[in-house]
């Protein structure tokens, strides 16, 4: 099978590194797959979750906040803000981070607040969406 190499960097680490066979991200206009001699390009990477699929065929499935993806030479590069697996997201505090979120954005704000206040409820609803789904 064919093969690619794929670093993935959070603010906080170095998530993965090493050779997969397929890549999913989400984008701004949906999913993107990235296989193999894919051509070349950058792209934004949006909140939500992204599979790989190494060159062993094991899927992981990360969270992922937002970020840009880089294809080159065979060689793919994502920076991202947060990358974490399901496993290791606390859901008690991605709930009480819901609630905040929700609770800011019914009170009166500038639109700064409420573009982060928005943010913040998307980030907690794509954590509590994949630990559901991985439980």
């Amino acid at each position: 099978m064919n093969t690619f190499y794929l670093k993935v960097i959070a603010s906080d680490r170095t998530f993965f590194a090493g050779r997969c066979q397929a890549l999913t991200v989400p984008a701004l206009d949906g999913e993107v797959g990235i296989m193999a001699h894919h051509e070349n390009m950058v792209m934004a990477i949006a909140m939500g979750e992204m599979r790989i699929t190494d060159e062993e065929g094991k899927k992981i499935n990360v969270v992922v906040g937002t970020g840009f993806a880089q294809m080159m030479n065979n060689r793919v590069t994502v920076l991202v803000d947060t990358a974490e697996l399901p496993e290791e997201i606390d859901i008690r505090r991605a709930r009480e981070a819901k609630e905040r979120a929700e609770e800011q954005l019914r009170q009166k704000q500038s639109i700064q607040e409420y573009y982060h206040s928005q943010a913040s409820l998307a980030r907690a609803m794509s954590r509590l969406k994949a630990t559901s789904k991985y439980k």
